[in-house]
């Protein structure tokens, strides 16, 4: 996996991360430097942690499953394009929770970040360096969530299911990517 395909994949996954740090954002009245830092220590550091698990997962199964690893790498992609797609065509809308503790942020962070995991697997059958891919996903989070914050506090969640929408369409793209390669140019 070559550095833009990294960079779009980290893109990608930080776009739910990206979109709950809207709605964060929002309900803050008068932001602070450190709602902004809290959102993407959270939101990046979870989405760096959860490929790594993923990663460490997948790589037990990894000679097992070696003949079909392209399949499994479309099928996770696709799933979790498919479904951050939906959820951002869906008009759901979420509360805005003004609290920046541990007791609010982890539970979002986790769930912000499941998707990270699947993608994580994925890397124990491609060609991919593990620490530096986590570290660039994490930080890409990070500056996407940071940005996030602040967007919300502007703009409101004009741009939310906009982020949701491109997020799912990346990954979905990225999945079909590596079947293509796989199948027809034997990567």
């Amino acid at each position: 996996m070559g550095l833009f395909e990294l960079f779009l994949l980290a893109l990608g996954l930080s776009m739910d991360a990206f979109a709950v740090s809207i709605c964060k954002g929002l309900s803050v009245s008068r932001l602070q430097p450190r709602h902004m830092v809290i959102c993407g220590l959270y939101f990046g550091g979870f989405q760096a942690l959860m490929p790594l698990i993923g990663w460490f997962l997948g790589s037990q199964f990894q000679s097992l499953i070696v003949s079909i690893d392209h399949w499994i790498a479309f099928a996770l992609l696709g799933v979790i394009g498919i479904n951050m797609i939906r959820e951002a065509l869906s008009h759901e809308e979420e509360e805005a929770d003004p609290d920046f503790s541990f007791k609010a942020m982890l539970p979002m962070a986790i769930a912000t970040s499941i998707d990270a995991l699947a993608v994580g697997v994925t890397f124990a059958f491609l060609d991919v360096q593990i620490v530096p891919a986590v570290s660039f996903i994490g930080v890409t989070t990070f500056i996407c969530s940071a940005i996030g914050v602040k967007v919300g506090n502007v703009f409101g969640t004009k741009f939310k299911s906009k982020a949701e929408f491109l997020g799912g369409l990346v990954l979905v793209c990225l999945g079909i990517k590596i079947l293509i390669e796989h199948l027809f140019f034997g990567g």
